[in-house]
């Protein structure tokens, strides 16, 4: 039996390597997105900084290791045997949440899942032990006290983050304004020693101060001499900004490093506990029992040593430091997890990640109609003086850059202390909540959100919050279902469990290579947004129209052939295939017009103007295709799905020859439309002129024959077939109008 512990115990810590490098793969945005939308210095350079962080954050977070052992559950009344069971079902459990959110593109939070997962997992088994002893109840089995702490200051967390981000970024923004390298060198210095000696305070006084690795006379003199220190510090570190500044450094950026370093090791120490805080539980439990059970079995031996502090080893904490580093420079996930935030938060305008929702439609509304009020209150004068503040037309960005250094600064220095701080009072704040929800305070507070993206963005964040909350549900429902069925079902639950976080794994490894396949058509608007040059935003304007043009036509194409197929077919699984297809589509076509919409915003006055009508056109066409194909499916599903009569063979074979003209008149479109040479519009056009008559003589044939039939058992599907042919024809007006727009988009 004990074979069989130490092989769940091996897997679990198998799945806390893979726990570190997917959890740094999803959580290096909080540490990395700030340094890298400023642009303060190169990747690698930035990679090389956080990585030192993380390394001294992981040595660090021993302490944090203890809401695994005993900050959920009260273990002393626990057998081995249920505490495995716990432990197993948790890291299950996190996998599989894991790779369904994944899978289905909904944010969530590594530390939100384990806090949940541990509950749920506990508090079920709490309960079926309940029902077995009179004698015990929730208070005995659960450390009720510590979880309702920990869940309220993860949840209240998000409030605080977004309030202090507005106010700090507001108060900061109104004293440097955009145009910060005009301003009093001494304010810089000033900002850079607060900024610095906070940082101080947070990382090295108090983290440092507290670590187990330092004498102990020296923790007791920074203990005793906390406010002495912290004016030598402030004033240290001013003289040294101010120095800076006289050899023209820039402060700001050196904050935001600083501000990397220190965050990086503020998440390595508070969430390290996400990834390895449960597999070394279940190692210390297993050997604990393996040393003092004598004889007793695994059913009855108690879990009393998980109520004592944890004694990670070290080398445990360094070599999870350095799986996160090597996750960190090597994972491709981790170089592209950044873009949600920085999309959300950038200056300017861009591609927008999200839809808009009613409920950010009420929030802006309600938002500007304060804002009005506040504007009739507030005198004049005040109100002028804070807007010239926000000059955005002074605005000094890097080329590529986001938002600006001041931001960075705030984002980084304000997540940092916020964290440390949950950190030094053993809570496991959501690094996750705490840097996202000060970036978009920070972004509010900065007029980043203008009229025509303030709605997307609020959409942005009413969707990561709201998948958050979904997190907590899901991971205490689910964990305590697993926790039930390994409970009950003993080994072979276990290990059947075991085998699907397997195969789970393998799948979400897959689901993501074929994401970041899907990913790459974005890199023409990608560079576009990233381009000041006018002329060059319109030549890649033209090339991403064209893409889109070439992408939809043969979009509607195949389409158009599966449709039919399906009817001729009564190939019901394909029609619904379809329909998806089509509303996946309509989406991607509003997505890819809000792309082009800020392509021609940037470009040269005069062709935005000149090729206006025609860009509209050739949107309005590929927005057609939808909706002709769906007009043309709409009435075939329900035909097939109800098992009404089949398309007769006689209207195949009729059908079949003007399918054919349509699918080649197609394949030339695109053609032209692919390499951008029309040498041959006039004949296609003239083509699908004449293939448009063809089809309306077969329709006026058609209707002639169902005139003509005195026994209407086949009206139903003769109607359906005249359907297909007027949308076959609107198919070939609307595939004119798009290659007649798009020639002329595309003249030089």
């Amino acid at each position: 039996m004990s074979t069989i512990y130490l092989c769940i115990v091996i897997f679990l810590l198998c799945l806390a390597v893979f726990d570190l490098f997917v959890g740094v793969s999803n959580d290096a945005v909080n540490f990395l997105q700030s340094a890298v939308g400023a642009k303060v210095a190169t990747f690698r350079t930035i990679l090389i900084i956080a990585s030192c962080g993380v390394a001294v954050g992981a040595v660090m977070s021993s302490g944090m290791m203890d809401v695994a052992r005993h900050g959920i559950m009260a273990p002393a009344n626990y057998t081995f045997e249920e505490v495995i069971t716990i432990f197993l079902a948790v890291m299950a459990t996190d996998v599989l949440i894991l790779d369904v959110f994944n899978t289905l593109g909904m944010p969530t939070s590594t530390t939100v899942s384990l806090v949940f997962e541990l509950l749920g997992g506990t508090f079920i088994l709490a309960t079926f032990k309940m029902i077995g002893d009179d004698g015990l109840d929730y208070n005995d089995l659960l450390n009720s006290s510590q979880a309702l702490k920990t869940i309220i200051a993860i949840f209240v967390s998000v409030g605080i983050a977004f309030f202090f981000g507005i106010i700090v970024m507001w108060i900061s923004r109104v004293i440097f304004t955009f145009n910060f390298k005009r301003h009093s060198k001494y304010a810089i210095a000033i900002f850079g020693g607060i900024a610095f000696t906070a940082l101080s305070y947070f990382i090295f006084l108090k983290g440092l101060g507290k670590s187990p690795y330092i004498a102990e006379a020296t923790r007791q003199y920074i203990e005793d001499n906390t406010d002495m220190l912290l004016v030598y510090v402030f004033i240290g570190s001013t003289v040294l900004m101010e120095l800076l500044y006289l050899c023209r450094v820039n402060i700001f950026k050196f904050v935001v490093l600083m501000g990397t370093f220190a965050l990086a090791m503020a998440f390595a120490g508070n969430d390290l506990v996400n990834f390895i805080g449960v597999p070394l539980a279940g190692l210390s439990s297993y050997q604990d029992f393996m040393a003092n059970a004598n004889g007793a079995s695994a059913s009855g031996f108690m879990m009393t040593s998980l109520m004592e502090s944890a004694k990670t080893p070290p080398l445990y904490l360094m070599s999870a430091g350095v799986i996160m580093i090597i996750a960190m420079a090597t994972s491709k996930k981790a170089h592209n997890v950044i873009k949600t935030s920085v999309d959300l938060s950038r200056q300017d305008e861009g591609d927008e990640m999200f839809g808009s929702s009613s409920a950010a439609r009420s929030i802006v509304r309600a938002t500007q109609n304060g804002n009005s009020w506040v504007k009739d209150v507030v005198p004049q004068k005040m109100i002028n003086w804070v807007d010239s503040r926000f000059n955005k037309n002074e605005i000094n960005l890097d080329d590529g850059a986001a938002f600006d250094t001041v931001r960075a600064s705030v984002n980084l220095v304000l997540a940092a202390m916020l964290i440390t701080i949950g950190t030094n009072y053993k809570l496991p704040l959501s690094t996750t909540y705490v840097t996202f929800m000060v970036a978009m305070g920070s972004s509010l507070a900065d007029r980043a959100w203008s009229r025509e993206s303030a709605v997307f963005r609020v959409t942005g964040v009413l969707s990561v919050i709201g998948g958050w909350f979904i997190t907590a549900g899901v991971a205490f429902l689910a964990c305590a279902v697993v926790c039930t069925i390994m409970f009950y079902g003993g080994i072979v639950a276990k290990a059947l469990f075991m085998l699907l976080v397997v195969v789970s794994l393998i799948h979400s490894n897959r689901s993501y290579a074929k994401k970041m396949a899907a990913n790459k058509k974005t890199s023409t608007f990608n560079l576009m947004m990233r381009t000041r040059d006018p002329d060059l935003v319109w030549d890649m304007l033209q090339r991403q129209v064209g893409q889109t043009q070439a992408f939809i036509n043969n979009f509607a194409q195949s389409e158009f052939n599966r449709i039919v197929d399906g009817f001729a077919d009564q190939d019901v699984k394909a029609l619904k295939h379809s329909l998806k297809s089509l509303r996946n589509e309509r989406d991607m076509l509003k997505k890819f017009r809000r792309q082009e919409m800020l392509g021609l915003k940037r470009s040269p006055t005069e062709k935005a103007i000149e090729r206006n009508t025609w860009y509209h056109l050739s949107a309005n066409s590929a927005q057609q295709y939808v909706y002709c194909l769906r007009r043309m499916l709409d009435p075939i599903k329900e035909h097939v799905d109800n098992n009404f009569n089949p398309l007769p063979d006689e209207y195949i074979k009729e059908f079949e020859p003007m399918r054919r003209r349509i699918n080649d008149l197609m394949q030339m479109a695109q053609n032209m439309i692919d390499t951008n040479r029309y040498d041959d519009y006039r004949n296609i056009m003239a083509e699908a002129d004449t293939c448009k008559d063809d089809i309306s003589l077969l329709r006026k044939r058609h209707i002639d024959r169902i005139q003509q039939t005195e026994n209407n058992k086949m009206l139903q599907v003769s109607l359906v077939y005249l359907n297909m042919l007027q949308e076959s024809q609107e198919f070939l007006n609307i595939m004119r109008h798009q290659l007649r727009a798009s020639k002329k988009f595309m003249e030089n």
